[in-house]
């Protein structure tokens, strides 16, 4: 059965809120209707500060008031792409597409708001690991169903018991999830002893959910 708009959203919705962190850019443009892309800082309850890469079209919003500082509520998907890097091989990008964005005067109860609910299916073999300190980890890699034969590829990260429970799931299986998107730094060492810093991205996941 084709899958209509409103099912296809369903699939994926992620509500986000935050400080603009850098004055958008342009990064591509489909059929004369040009994407910008800025980092969004939103804050963990823990008080960590995640900055998340946004892509908007020039028609959702007036780019010249996304300010740095400036408190905004996103609503849309988490999307992902794969792009060239180094030695031709190819790097996965993940952002949030904006299809809402309220900008706000003042108001702080959205700078933790970040909730990402999807449906995917497992696509790669789940791996648990333990991390120095001994928490138990699985890491998930996820695939969802987007319009026009798309899909979209999110890294996915379950703790404690669902982390053991998690190890256990096959490629092929679909799974609800419900969580928020995190980022952290690390190191890439090429062959030739260069290195360089990045960000990854991944889900730290809340709830999840067989189908």
């Amino acid at each position: 059965m084709k899958k209509t708009m409103d099912q296809d959203v369903k699939n994926n919705v992620i509500k986000v809120g935050g400080k603009v962190a850098s004055l958008p850019e342009f990064n591509h443009d489909v059929y004369g209707e040009k994407f910008y892309r800025f980092y969004l800082e939103t804050d963990r309850l823990s008080g960590t500060k995640d900055e998340l890469p946004v892509i908007v079209s020039e028609r959702l919003a007036n780019l010249q008031e996304l300010k740095i500082g400036k408190t905004i509520y996103i609503e849309g998907e988490y999307r992902s792409y794969n792009q060239l890097a180094q030695n031709n091989k190819s790097r996965l990008v993940l952002f949030v597409f904006a299809k809402e964005i309220e900008q706000l005067e003042v108001d702080e109860s959205v700078k933790n708001i970040n909730e990402l609910t999807a449906i995917g299916t497992i696509c790669k073999q789940p791996i648990y690991r333990k991390t120095p300190m001994g928490r138990e980890i699985t890491d998930l890699f996820i695939a969802i169903n987007r319009s026009y034969n798309k899909s979209d590829y999110v890294p996915c990260i379950v703790w404690g018991r669902n982390a053991k429970y998690c190890e256990k799931l096959e490629i092929g299986m679909t799974l609800k999830i419900e969580g928020r998107i995190q980022s952290r730094g690390y190191e890439k060492k090429y062959d030739d002893g260069q290195i360089e810093n990045r960000v990854a991205y991944e889900v730290s996941v809340s709830k999840f959910e067989i189908l």
